[in-house]
């Protein structure tokens, strides 16, 4: 059904949406290329919200020879008017003969009714090409889209006998600087990183991006259930920070909006943070990937929960022994059949580390 040709410009196209990786959230990485007599005369990719979307990018750069032409984009066209206008108004007011979407889009708005409004048109379409990769290209917008919460990832840096901190609590540094850059391009990519309590109390994190650049920095989200956090920890500096309680307390929350912090409030039965309410909640702000680097209390917590999509966990060539903090405090099992299954993505090493990705729940 499709041609090397069309697989390679859809790869181009993947290639430029992910040019986007660190920028265009809530809205989905979308590249485009636009292709006539087996020649690229536009392209072009979604850099930030309520700026032009890729295919309005490239049929800029096409200009007149964008009539008959193909359109290979990564996302299907949206047919709505948000902060722009329907790109699928562009694509037939341009005259493009053929559009070769790799995926449908998730969103309640578009759903097929972009594809279909090209049809109408007499426009050629197919959907399908690398779909896959277009997925986990924006895994966190589909997410959202379609379950109504975030991707949420885990990072995690252990020896290789599963210890993440020392018993009394010291962590820095477990692994090398290759791992701990590579952990900071996932950190750049997530709308949010969210720790606990316990984390900012032992290592006092900045949890902003510093070993890639970033054009901007995640909203740092904090699980303090009883409002603990000191006014001077590190995580408050510059502001963009959510704290999420379990007490009210207005002097302490008046303190923390003094520092450009934001103090959440959602308790549940047993006094602490309800974190499918906190993860559910910011989704709806329109966050589409969050990354956890917490402690093995908090670790346990959301895995034990089912709040937890995908892990990361960089494994160093050391050991500490059973005196060590270990990766998760989750329930004590009495039968194997209760233990929470993983399906291996990818391993890979950075520097003396070994990198895991692994999916929850597949």
């Amino acid at each position: 059904m499709y041609s090397d040709a069309d697989q390679e410009h859809m790869a181009n196209a993947l290639a430029l949406a992910e040019r986007g990786l660190f920028s265009t959230m809530p809205n989905p990485r979308v590249g485009c290329v636009v292709v006539r007599d087996g020649a690229v005369v536009g392209s072009g990719w979604h850099e930030r919200a309520g700026e032009a979307h890729a295919e309005v990018i490239a049929l800029r750069e096409a200009g007149a020879r964008a009539a008959g032409s193909t359109v290979y984009v990564t996302l299907e066209p949206c047919s709505h008017h948000g902060r722009t206008p329907p790109c699928t108004d562009a694509l037939i007011a341009a005259k493009v003969a053929r559009v070769v979407a790799a995926c449908a889009d998730p969103n309640p708005l578009v759903a097929g009714q972009g594809l279909a409004r090209l049809r109408a048109a007499g426009i050629d379409v197919g959907v399908g090409l690398m779909s896959e990769a277009a997925h986990e290209l924006n895994i966190g917008f589909v997410s959202r889209m379609t379950h109504g919460r975030p991707w949420v990832r885990m990072k995690i840096a252990a020896t290789l006998d599963g210890k993440t901190a020392l018993a009394n609590g010291r962590s820095q540094w477990i692994t090398g600087p290759e791992a701990r850059r590579d952990g900071h391009a996932f950190r750049a990519r997530a709308c949010a990183v969210l720790t606990g309590i316990g984390t900012v109390k032992d290592d006092d994190p900045q949890l902003t991006v510093r070993e890639v650049p970033t054009p901007r920095q995640p909203l740092r989200v904090l699980v303090d259930s009883r409002l603990e956090v000191p006014l001077t920890a590190r995580i408050l500096k510059g502001g963009n920070v959510l704290v999420a309680a379990a007490v009210e307390d207005r002097a302490r929350a008046a303190a923390l909006a003094e520092r450009g912090a934001e103090v959440l409030t959602i308790p549940n039965v047993s006094g602490k943070v309800e974190l499918g309410a906190l993860v559910s909640e910011l989704g709806r702000r329109g966050l589409n990937e969050v990354h956890v680097e917490a402690g093995f209390k908090l670790n346990g917590s959301l895995v034990a929960a089912g709040l937890v999509d995908e892990l990361v966990i960089y494994l160093a060539p050391s050991l500490i022994g059973e005196s060590g903090r270990g990766m998760f405090n989750l329930p004590e099992l009495t039968d194997l059949a209760g233990r929470v299954r993983l399906s291996i993505r990818d391993v890979r090493q950075f520097g003396a580390d070994l990198r895991i990705v692994a999916r929850l729940g597949q």
